[in-house]
């Protein structure tokens, strides 16, 4: 984490079954044996070793698609790129699974910490400690292992002698080491992050919360009452002890994504980008475009608004969107950089049972006017930054007016949540300066961005990877796993006491009197009759909309295939049962040549 001044440790031993470089097989790198485990720097090194690596997923590109596209929430954007995985049609080994061989890597690293490290020279609360570490980030992989892909290798020793040979284990079996190491986890971490390992690393709240997740995807998996009620309780534990965990709801939902509050009380665990030196990060101003551990994730939801915003952009005969004349934006570093790799799932159905309907606006941003989320999770707004003149005979004018807009106060481009007519360059009959692109015209190329995640702090430099963390867990979460625990166990009256919290902090807004917060609060509020699965999956859309989960939680609810085909156009001709998990990744199945061959997935 980025507390932890050390540098990282590289080349860790896994096996060939573990899904490592081919390099490794014929040239093994690792200066790492079992007695460097027994030393306090090495045992510290190995976990933050780990820590690291997790920056090599989450926020990158490969990853944020593999665990958002496909889903009901989000469709391709113009340049997408291969459309296989936003549409399940050729999904396979090949094209899938950029964390598989990673995260069995950072597995062996932690065995090694957990098998040599008992005897490592340290006070005990201090060994205890770093274990606890240990448990619960080997526990955090093989979650997201066995939501992936369900049967994975098991491994709980440290490997030093690469292998040919490898199998798959039982979920059942895997989730029971997940509940071994998160339980014993929970047990020995401290109540609020410590040294060394400060900003957000691993807590009591945090390994609880995992649990509660674990037990929850678990009971989905097997139907199991009992699941539901641990995770329930759990979830309960962590609410009612919020105070000694120094963790809360902001009273305003914007807030829990503003840059100053990436570490504040909103905020559980985290995946560290700081621009360090020892990470081996990127060169300040080359303007990079990915790779290892750089954070991207605000950029990929975005269009391109320095090129798709022509200021006299027309609807066409058809009533599509067409770009004309001179962009009334440039790129800057508030609206970040346009990747246009995925957008906001807002294409209307033409016929059946959801005809002029799309799940964006009309099924999971709903209540818009009242509900604070959609406003402040996406981009409607952008306030020129450029002077452009335009005049009154310029092509494509129809307003009948030249003006020169002025950079800070003029509106380049309003993308309304509703129909305005006139739209794009007319407010019914009142010419408009910039342009009107209502959700009739949103298409590939221009749609709302989502913001959560910008990063103006780079100046100059807005080309640059954000240093932004990516924020993997927010307290907000443990009240809907709890309301989803609840439901699953029968209680709906608890389910929605706790999604009500959730809503009711929505309400509010800063620019809203007493009165009117209280007024909104009240007509968020809902009953325990109104709590089903969709509403949940829906509350989660407008909660963590891009937050990396939707993809596994349309998986753990058991309902990917279905939710895919009442709301995506373009994945529901392809989505079947089969995957609902993720195709093995073909190196693995190829690395396995002594015994039995190593299974792929059903279906693939």
């Amino acid at each position: 984490m980025k507390s932890i001044k050390i540098f990282i440790i590289a080349g860790t031993v896994a096996l060939l079954s573990s899904g490592c470089e081919k390099v490794l097989e014929e040239h093994p790198q690792s200066q790492i044996v079992p007695s460097y485990f027994n030393s306090p720097s090495g045992v510290l090194g190995g976990i933050a070793g780990v820590y690291n690596d997790i920056r090599s997923q989450w926020g990158t590109e490969g990853f944020t698609v593999e665990m958002q596209a496909g889903t009901d929430e989000f469709i391709q954007g113009l340049s997408a790129g291969t459309p296989i995985p936003y549409t399940y049609n050729g999904l396979n080994g090949s094209n899938f699974g950029s964390a598989w061989g990673i995260a069995f890597q950072d597995i062996n690293t932690l065995n090694g910490v957990l098998q040599y490290g008992q005897t490592t020279d340290l006070p005990e609360a201090t060994r205890k400690q770093y274990l606890a570490q240990a448990k619960f980030l080997r526990a955090f992989w093989y979650f997201y292992l066995v939501q992936t892909w369900g049967d994975v290798p098991l491994h709980t020793e440290f490997i030093t002698v690469p292998s040919q040979a490898a199998s798959r284990q039982p979920a059942a079996q895997v989730y029971e080491l997940i509940i071994k190491d998160l339980t014993e986890a929970a047990a020995d971490l401290p109540n609020q992050p410590t040294a060394p390992f400060l900003g957000k690393a691993a807590t009591k709240p945090v390994a609880q919360f995992l649990l509660a997740k674990a037990y929850l995807t678990h009971g989905w998996l097997n139907n199991t009452a009992a699941d539901f009620t641990r995770a329930a309780a759990l979830c309960d534990e962590i609410i009612a002890n919020k105070s000694a965990y120094a963790l809360d709801l902001w009273q305003d939902y914007g807030d829990a994504f503003v840059p100053a509050n990436d570490y504040g009380k909103e905020t559980m665990f985290v995946s560290d980008h700081v621009l360090d030196p020892k990470y081996g990060y990127y060169s300040v101003g080359a303007a990079a475009g990915g790779g290892a551990a750089q954070n991207l994730s605000p950029w990929f939801t975005n269009w391109n608004y320095p090129n798709n915003s022509g200021i006299n952009s027309f609807r066409n005969a058809s009533g599509a969107f067409v770009n004309s004349g001179t962009s009334g934006m440039i790129r800057d570093s508030y609206y970040g950089r346009p990747y246009i790799r995925m957008r906001p799932n807002s294409d209307k159905w033409a016929t059946g049972p959801r005809a002029g309907k799309n799940y964006f606006l009309d099924q999971a941003f709903t209540n818009r006017d009242v509900d604070s989320r959609f406003a402040n999770s996406f981009y409607t707004v952008y306030i020129s930054n450029t002077s452009i003149t335009n005049a009154a005979n310029a092509a494509n004018n129809s307003r009948g007016i030249g003006y020169t807009t002025v950079v800070g106060q003029d509106t380049a481009v309003w993308l309304p949540d509703y129909e305005v007519p006139g739209a794009p360059q007319f407010i019914g009959n009142r010419p408009f300066k910039g342009i009107v692109v209502p959700p009739s015209l949103w298409n590939n190329g221009i749609f709302p961005a989502l913001k959560k995640f910008m990063d103006p702090s780079r100046g100059a430099n807005f080309n640059d990877p954000s240093t932004r963390p990516c924020v993997l867990y927010r307290f907000s979460d443990v009240y809907m796993t709890g309301a989803e625990a609840y439901f699953k166990a029968g209680d709906a009256a608890k389910a929605a006491a706790l999604i009500n919290v959730v809503r009711q902090r929505a309400a509010f807004r800063k620019s809203n009197t007493t009165a009117q917060n209280a007024a909104a609060a009240a007509a968020m509020t809902i009953a325990a009759k109104d709590v089903t699965l969709d509403f949940i999956l829906d509350e989660r859309s407008r909660e963590f909309f891009g937050e990396w989960q939707r993809w596994h939680d349309l998986v753990r609810t058991r309902s990917l295939v279905r939710r895919v085909q009442e709301w995506n156009q373009e994945a529901a001709p392809y989505v079947k049962d089969f995957n609902m998990l993720r195709p093995i990744p073909q190196a693995q199945i190829d690395r396995v040549v002594d015994g039995p061959a190593f299974v792929q997935n059903s279906g693939y």
